[in-house]
């Protein structure tokens, strides 16, 4: 084939209309012949009520084109610095909550001090949380302030953040961005996937547009997968051996006054069978249990969640959503390649849904074949996006195993035949020395050493990894407590902070 190749998305939502914005904005100045058309399936929507982001979505939307403060307004977004994982290590008991928080900013790095041997070798009774001994930003989001001033803008500050928002808005700001940078919409609805004789996409049959042709099809429909899995019959590979929650009860609450305390972390709270995700937006919690529907009914994850919100079940507006934790074996199979839902989805835990976005559309803009093959990318596409997904699984799974919980949910999780031969690996050497860089290939992975290290440390999980104190690490902790406190007394509160920026 030769210039003017044309690029067909199918589906809407966050993962279509990023998909196509991010393209266009890319492509445009690789080679501007390329057409990219979306066909907007209404059926196809987002799959939770309030989500959260990656910092990595920052960059994302600079490139874009998109500025802070419009994005903030259109999406009900907050900021988010991290996830406060509430009754992981063990149940609530005698009055007693164990709770750590997992930041977005690295633990602070010295040339003379290893900070984190140091910490190992303090007495584990009276040594501060790990991440608020060797972080900033631990102190500031625990103090409901937001990671930078509002005259700083621009997706700039002196914290690492993401955001928390309405992935209906997102999807729709989305789409205007994609429009503007030349994007064709056509609303319509798929009917079914035509194939040539060797396998690949020949054309789609739409309503009311017929048929429909182009070079590469990206398929964006969620889990109903149209594409890659209906019409391709690309197999899906399911993780839940190693992830067991596969079902989320959801609503959304008002807050109770428009001044109301906006928390600037994600709230994960275990409970017996999975999880129950609370996000405040700008304008609503969005709040979720999450649950394995072996080891709970419906009807118990019901009054789990009417527990948490204290609000009777038959009050409550409640949207049932079920995912089989997975992805497809290849995500790109000859013209089609599959992102979003379609290509896989792991669970709501870390917010890793439009991480794996981002990461897909990216490889999509730098391996897009101007000339020759369509398909010429897909071997390479399918090795990161595969590997790229057990990492994660491998990360989430870390999250489960190394609770004390009774539950039963919780010993499945920690029997060693529920995580995989890479994760118990690791497990064993970081029993004698933290997690460090090279533990890790880089181009495959979502999350850094260090995010290993929040966790394995917040969950109350060192060995015998601990060394010898290190001289000058009691000054230098005792200096980054005295930064953390006056940073959360400069920096303005979180609510304060977003409405300075919406205006």
């Amino acid at each position: 084939m030769t210039d003017g190749r044309s690029i067909l998305i199918v589906g809407g939502g966050t993962a279509g209309w990023l998909t196509a914005a991010y393209l266009a904005r890319h492509l445009a100045a690789a080679r501007p012949s390329v057409s990219i058309a979306l066909l907007d399936a209404p059926e196809i929507g987002p799959i939770g009520v309030g989500e959260g982001a990656f910092p990595t979505i920052r960059a994302t939307l600079r490139y874009l084109g998109i500025e802070e403060g419009a994005f903030l307004r259109a999406a009900g977004a907050s900021f988010k610095q991290g996830i406060r994982f509430d009754d992981w290590l063990h149940a609530p008991a005698d009055g007693r909550r164990h709770r750590y928080v997992h930041p977005f900013e690295p633990p602070y790095r010295s040339e003379e001090v290893d900070l984190v041997a140091h910490w190992l070798a303090q007495d584990p009774a009276t040594r501060p949380p790990f991440a608020e001994a060797v972080t900033i930003q631990h102190r500031v989001a625990s103090a409901g302030r937001g990671p930078k001033q509002a005259a700083e803008t621009g997706y700039d500050g002196p914290l690492s953040y993401a955001y928390h928002f309405d992935a209906i808005r997102l999807g729709r700001l989305l789409a205007e961005r994609a429009g503007a940078l030349g994007v064709r919409r056509l609303d319509g609805r798929l009917v079914r996937a035509e194939r040539t004789a060797d396998g690949a996409i020949a054309h789609l049959e739409t309503e009311p547009h017929g048929a429909l042709s182009a070079d590469l099809y990206i398929d964006c429909t969620g889990q109903r997968a149209a594409i890659i899995g209906e019409g391709l019959g690309e197999p899906f590979l399911s993780v839940r051996d190693r992830l067991f929650t596969n079902r989320a009860l959801v609503c959304r609450l008002p807050y109770e006054r428009e001044d109301a305390p906006l928390p600037t972390m994600t709230i994960a709270t275990a409970h017996e069978a999975g999880w129950t995700w609370d996000i405040g937006t700008a304008e609503a919690r969005g709040i979720g249990a999450v649950y394995s529907d072996d080891h709970m009914s419906g009807d118990q994850a019901m009054m789990v969640l009417a527990a948490y919100t204290g609000v009777a079940p038959d009050r409550l507006d409640v949207r049932t959503l079920g995912f089989e934790p997975g992805y497809r074996r290849r995500p790109w199979v000859g013209n089609c390649v599959a992102v979003g839902l379609s290509g896989g989805f792991l669970e709501p835990l870390e917010s890793t849904g439009i991480l794996l976005i981002e990461a897909a559309v990216a490889m999509i803009a730098e391996l897009f074949p101007h000339h020759g093959p369509v398909p010429a990318p897909a071997a390479r596409f399918n090795a990161l996006m595969t590997a790229r997904y057990e990492a994660i699984a491998d990360f989430l799974k870390l999250h489960y195993c190394l609770s004390r919980r009774t539950e039963a949910f919780w010993r499945d999780n920690r029997a060693v035949g529920s995580r995989s031969d890479r994760l118990s690996g690791l497990l064993d050497q970081w029993r004698h020395r933290p997690p460090n860089r090279f533990d890790f290939t880089l181009d495959v992975e979502s999350f850094a050493f260090f995010n290993y290290q929040y966790v394995l440390y917040g969950m109350d999980w060192a060995g015998d990894a601990a060394s010898l104190p290190q001289e000058g690490g009691a000054q230098i902790l005792r200096k980054l407590r005295q930064f953390g406190d006056h940073a959360a007394a400069d920096l303005p509160g979180h609510r304060e902070l977003v409405a300075a920026l919406r205006r």
